[in-house]
């Protein structure tokens, strides 16, 4: 079962009863406020696209103290859909993630054929959200609580970094990036489970495992799973990443590496890749990688490549992609990224 990372709200007749432009005193519809609020406190992003006067509209949220829930939201003229697939783009998330509530059927229809992996649901149907199996994720960790003001964060680096004047790569540097990797411990593992079904792109494998799964992994002898976090001068990213190898004779093998699709453009998937095989080649281990290819994780395929990863045909099957690296080439690490490997050998 799909997880839903974002609703996305019409506002009239929808939020609230009645329709702005013709009265300004609109009320908020029973419960909304409760249903905004304890979606945000899942984890649960909340966005809006609404044909409406931008203006009034977040003037109204501000009055009823909700526009600050809100992110990325599209309030204009212009089809429901192509607001949908540009807050999906703004909040770099799936659009098979994104449930949408409106009032009219027309709406609902004209984003279903438009963006049939959508979720739609009908306004009428608001006070059942609570319970829908699709919003009720499994843990709800500290990241999920404060996810909305990590994207917060993340739109002042971009607003930042477009004012920027200079190439990127100073602006990276400005940041103060610190990423410290190390063993997974039991209290960071609910989050590192909403990572395996949360992310899509940044994916080596696609495999999703459970708090269990992960709890019998961090007391084997067989698996090492270390967990990734980073934070700059806006604040902490949270935990944005997860390495699970199996310890083979003589050998690393990286059964799963995924990222945060938050981190895609800071370069952390190389720096990564590095700090394991330089750990790896410390103890004279060789280094492998498993790779499911799936419709959205290319990327990771390509980090992997990129950090001298290469096809081992003799036992790679049509479902499994087995790469190897020799170690005898470690690219340079980034200069912007401060890096803590934290690791003790028994």
């Amino acid at each position: 079962m799909k997880e839903i990372k974002c609703v996305v709200w019409d506002l009239d007749n929808t939020l609230w009863d009645g329709i702005l432009l013709e009265d300004k005193d609109v009320t908020l519809k029973e419960d909304i406020p409760n249903i905004i609020k304890t979606l945000d406190s899942r984890g649960i992003l909340n966005s809006i696209s609404s044909k409406n006067d931008f203006v009034s509209a977040t003037e109204k949220l501000k009055e009823f103290n909700l526009l600050d829930y809100f992110l990325y939201p599209e309030i204009n003229w212009n089809n429901k859909s192509d607001s949908i697939k540009s807050i999906a783009k703004n909040l770099n998330i799936g659009l098979d993630s994104i449930m949408f509530v409106d009032d009219q059927q027309y709406e609902r229809d004209e984003v279903s054929f438009a963006i049939p992996e959508v979720v739609c649901v009908d306004a009428m149907q608001h006070k059942q959200l609570l319970s829908n199996p699709l919003l009720n994720p499994r843990f709800i960790t500290e990241s999920s609580k404060s996810r909305r003001k990590l994207y917060i964060e993340d739109i002042k680096r971009k607003i930042d970094e477009e004012k920027f004047l200079g190439p990127k790569e100073d602006f990276l540097k400005s940041l103060n990036m610190e990423l410290c990797i190390k063993p997974a411990r039991e209290e960071d593992l609910a989050r590192l489970e909403e990572l395996t079904i949360r992310t899509h792109q940044l994916n080596t494998t696609g495999i999703t495992y459970d708090y269990e799964d992960l709890k019998r992994m961090i007391y084997s002898e067989q698996f090492i799973l270390f967990a990734a976090e980073l934070k700059d001068n806006y604040g902490s990213y949270g935990k944005i990443g997860l390495v699970l190898i199996e310890k083979l004779k003589g050998e690393w093998r990286i059964k799963l590496f995924i990222l945060s699709c938050r981190v895609m453009t800071r370069g952390i998937g190389t720096v990564v890749l590095n700090e394991i095989m330089k750990t790896a080649k410390l103890q004279n281990l060789r280094l492998s990688a498993e790779f499911i290819h799936t419709q959205k994780n290319r990327v990771m395929y390509i980090a992997l490549k990129f950090a001298n990863f290469i096809e081992d045909d003799a036992n790679t099957t049509s479902d499994l992609t087995i790469l190897n690296n020799d170690l005898s080439i470690i690219n340079k690490a980034t200069q912007f990224i401060n890096v803590k490997m934290e690791f003790e050998w028994n």
